[in-house]
């Protein structure tokens, strides 16, 4: 079974990879998010292991290693698409355990496919599509997008968008997140029916029908 270690700790990541590689496991190991979603994208991964604080690029999926213990932020990474959550500091012992029984489950198991109307979102080729149109999405719009659709009928704060899509690493005087959902408007509503993407005024955004 091949394992892709995401973690911006080089003492923890090697930690992670040695104790992975010693049980028998293939193991590799990379820094950033960025880096990990372009090896993952290549589906040469059984499993990953993702820190949730990532340079370039948060984890959320599958397995989570994580210095935020609190129960909210284990249920969100749950609710992400994450398949398991440990907290740092964790013992290896536990680690391996849950690797091998996620190593268990059905391989046919399929990433989410995300709908709200005619707009999807395809969690494991990241493709979207307007109907039968795709959309081009930078990392940044991705994320957001992603967010407000796994939360679609629920208003989102800024503040919670940013955190999952820039990882706290943002000027919060900045407009950043305005930015994204107007060309997220532009790419998904701008000449289709109904609008999906909706303004809060002094609250955040919604993605609904």
């Amino acid at each position: 079974m091949k394992i892709l270690v995401v973690e911006d700790d080089k003492t923890v990541g090697q930690y992670v990879k040695r104790g992975l590689t010693e049980a028998g496991f293939h193991a590799d190991l990379v820094g950033d998010g960025a880096e990990g979603l372009r090896l993952a994208a290549g589906g040469q991964y059984d499993i990953l292991v993702l820190d949730l604080r990532l340079p370039a690029l948060s984890g959320f999926d599958v397995l989570l290693l994580t210095a935020q213990d609190a129960v909210d932020f284990k249920v969100q990474a749950l609710k992400m698409g994450a398949d398991d959550y440990v907290t740092k500091p964790f013992s290896l012992e536990e680690l391996l355990a849950r690797v091998e029984a996620l190593g268990r489950r059905p391989k046919a198991i399929a990433p989410p496919v995300l709908h709200v109307a005619d707009l999807t979102l395809d969690t494991g080729s990241r493709e979207v599509r307007r109907g039968a149109k795709p959309i081009e999405l930078t990392p940044k719009e991705y994320a957001v997008l992603e967010y407000l659709m796994r939360h679609h009928g629920r208003v989102m704060p800024r503040t919670l968008i940013t955190e999952y899509a820039w990882d706290y690493h943002f000027d919060p005087g900045t407009n950043i997140v305005d930015v994204v959902i107007t060309r997220l408007r532009k790419k998904i509503d701008h000449g289709h029916e109904p609008k999906l993407i909706h303004t809060v005024r002094g609250v955040g955004y919604v993605v609904k029908a």
